[in-house]
């Protein structure tokens, strides 16, 4: 009886092959991967603000105003140093104030200059300057 002696693994060649197919996968799906961040920190920031305008609505049923300037965003998670107000009842967020999907803080003015009576709250978006298209455009409570 003879026996034949075989191998068992892959070849130089079948991994060279294999290696080929996974660049060539990458190269066309990574684009289409990365081109749907942007979209998708551009919502969270807006659910981010929404969440955040329902926190500031609770704390002015409560105080009868919005937070200030000076307080801050902050007034939502610790009762506000600066003037403190009589009828404090939060936190009124289950997390701290979070950053922007791009590590930034929110900027938060009230009065506010587009909302006299209110505040505005935005993001600068990607970019961090005033204005912006795509990624780069600026979120907003008012719109």
């Amino acid at each position: 009886m003879w026996r034949v002696n075989r191998r068992r693994g892959f070849t130089l060649i079948e991994i060279l092959v294999v290696i080929v197919v996974i660049g060539i996968l990458a190269t066309l799906v990574a684009p289409n991967i990365f081109q749907h961040v942007g979209a998708a920190r551009s919502a969270t920031a807006k659910s981010q603000i929404e969440m955040l305008g329902s926190a500031l609505d609770a704390y002015r049923l409560d105080n009868g105003q919005y937070p200030t300037t000076q307080q801050g965003l902050n007034a939502l998670w610790e009762m506000p140093t600066i003037d403190a107000p009589a009828n404090w009842r939060g936190p009124y967020l289950r997390k701290p104030v979070p950053l922007d999907p791009w590590t930034t803080a929110y900027i938060y003015l009230s009065p506010g200059q587009v909302n006299l009576n209110g505040y505005d709250l935005l993001s600068y978006g990607a970019d961090r300057k005033p204005g912006g298209a795509g990624e780069d455009a600026d979120i907003t409570s008012w719109q």
